[in-house]
């Protein structure tokens, strides 16, 4: 999927300017039509104060995260030629695995994504948000000269997808039905050999506590595309077994100066998670586990500090041409104890060594800093990071890499062809609460802070037909700003979409023929803000203020996915 997104990396100035007038261009004209919604423009515009207090040195310092927003479990390869692919979970949202490039591992962009067909992403439907995709895991092959990307699907089981172009299309799944449990992923030794290790049940299914998990090891023939001889376990409970760890997954090998490392995550995916490092002789071991473990956490760290990251963990390494090695890896930035809408981050750090060769990233008290640097590396103005706002005008007959549906195309929901130059979204039976593919258009936010406006064109036919913009976490923790009918006549409407079913929190009434409106959101982190403009911008109404964010974030919702931003329609609220 190779479209163009209108991007513009815009100073602090510039974004207060576009958050004045609601958008980056005026409504486009267009009159309603029969039970669709024509949305003429989207705009995103990320305000986060930390960019603004703290600017970049030079021309050499990039932020952390270099993917913000929903970017978890990343996963990063080289060809060995200064080309680095780096990838990320999407759950059930299509497409799938977003796959961004990079010649210098600070300038990023988003090439594709490498599921972008319906026939890689089975069984989506029926499952929760957080099903679907997890931990995917790239790697290259310079034996075959072919690029892998290993994972879980929920609903199916562990598979993978190669190709030798990954600017390109990749394969439809090869499953692995001998690879049971999550998190696969490849190693490549230097003789040609592959392998692959996960993390599994406890031995024999029968685990002493809860979070008990092995990681196990099996040769893989890239001949044949089929697993070789026995799995074998090489990691039983975690680095200190003694101490009960629990979750000891998103495992990695890697050989590094003749020995081979493995490396997991340990301690689940909240404020405990942390990284850890073994060392053997063979992918098979025996690993010993390093005294020092773990090589990356922020569990230990006062929890009231000033910008606190927290849940890092699932790490995955690469060295560069330079012979430099560099860690991604995902942890969370919480506005107010643990509570954030953005999910798991994509955050990246140098590994250093310690003098009898263990790498680490932090120690004890060390934090994850904000800000980095890479000698020698000129940061472009198209970055990933920082504040930054994009404009999606809808002129392409597709949609650009940002945005995604969920459990599938959604292809019989919405339409850039109808009506060229808007985005037009039928008004289906479906609603956001089902686990079904859903008449909804999202995107990642990125910052604590942000703006997110639209412009639709809409005409409600009855009072449970509505259409207009809609903050997604999953199935019930949702608000949705829409235009919408009742008794009295049209009205905008905020609604929080819970387990308890709808609930209208604040409601406007406007003119019947006000069929074109804008509609937005404001985040300010801990609170939300929404308004609607019957003038194209130049004037806002306000429907609710002080509406709580943390609704939609993971503290109070769970799950593995950030909150979600798009447009949506439906005939049944």
């Amino acid at each position: 999927m190779k479209t163009k997104l209108t991007l513009m990396t815009l100073s602090a100035a510039m974004v207060g300017i576009l958050g004045s007038c609601g958008s980056a261009t005026d409504a486009k004209a267009i009159e309603p039509q029969k039970s669709v919604a024509i949305f003429d423009s989207f705009t995103y515009e990320g305000n986060d104060d930390y960019y603004n207090a703290n600017p970049l040195a030079d021309e050499s310092s990039f932020y952390n995260p270099i993917l913000p927003g929903w970017y978890s479990d990343p996963s990063i390869c080289t060809n060995g030629d200064g080309d680095y692919f780096l990838a990320t979970s999407t759950f059930t949202y299509f497409p799938g695995v977003p796959l961004f490039h990079s010649r210098d591992l600070v300038n990023w962009k988003q090439v594709g994504h490498v599921l972008s067909r319906p026939s890689q992403l089975q069984n989506m439907e029926k499952q929760h948000v957080s099903g679907g995709i997890f931990a995917p895991a790239i790697a290259y092959n310079p034996a075959n000269k072919t690029y892998y990307m290993i994972t879980t699907n929920v609903g199916s089981g562990n598979f993978f997808v190669k190709t030798q172009d990954p600017f390109g299309e990749w394969s439809d799944p090869i499953m692995l039905p001998e690879v049971k449990g999550i998190d696969p992923a490849f190693f490549f030794d230097e003789d040609g050999k592959g392998y692959i290790v996960n993390n599994d049940d406890a031995p024999d299914n029968n685990p002493e506590y809860p979070g008990h998990r092995t990681v196990r090891v099996v040769e893989f023939d890239t001949a044949t595309d089929k697993c070789v001889g026995e799995r074998k376990i090489v990691v039983n409970k975690g680095c200190r077994p003694e101490e009960k760890p629990i979750w000891c997954e998103g495992p990695h090998i890697y050989k590094i100066k003749g020995q081979y490392y493995l490396m997991t995550a340990e301690g689940g995916t909240s404020t405990w998670h942390s990284e850890v490092i073994y060392r053997g002789p063979s992918p098979f071991g025996p690993y010993t586990p390093w005294e020092g473990n773990p090589i990356l956490t922020q569990r230990t760290l006062d929890r009231n500090r000033v910008n606190p990251i927290t849940c890092a963990g699932h790490a995955d390494l690469v060295q560069t041409k330079e012979g430099d090695w560099w860690s991604v890896f995902l942890a969370c930035r919480p506005v107010k104890d643990d509570m954030e809408n953005l999910g798991r981050e994509t955050f990246m750090m140098p590994v250093k060594w310690t003098e009898d060769g263990w790498p680490y990233m932090t120690r004890e008290s060390e934090t994850i800093p904000m800000q980095l640097r890479r000698e020698g590396v000129k940061r472009s103005p198209d970055v990933t990071f920082g504040n930054f706002a994009r404009v999606e005008n809808f002129t392409d007959s597709v949609l650009g890499m940002d945005w995604m549906t969920l459990r599938g195309t959604a292809g019989n929901f919405y339409s850039l062809t109808d009506n060229p130059g808007f985005l037009t979204v039928k008004c289906a039976d479906v609603t956001s609460s089902e686990k079904a593919v859903i008449p909804y258009i999202g995107r990642r936010i990125h910052h604590h802070n942000y703006t997110a406006t639209t412009g639709v064109t809409f005409e409600p036919e009855h009072d449970k037909q509505c259409a207009g913009l809609l903050l997604m976490k999953d199935e019930t923790h949702q608000y949705l700003l829409a235009k919408t009918r009742n008794e009295n006549g049209h009205c905008v409407v905020l609604r929080k979409i819970s387990e308890n079913g709808v609930e209208d929190l604040a409601s406007k009434a406007i003119n019947d023929d006000s069929h074109n409106l804008k509609l937005k959101v404001d985040s300010k982190g801990l609170d939300l803000s929404f308004h609607y403009s019957a003038d194209g911008g130049r004037t806002w109404t306000e429907v609710a203020s002080g509406v709580d964010a943390g609704f939609t974030s993971t503290a109070k919702a769970g799950g593995f996915t950030g909150t979600t931003v798009g447009v949506y329609a439906s005939n049944n609220i």
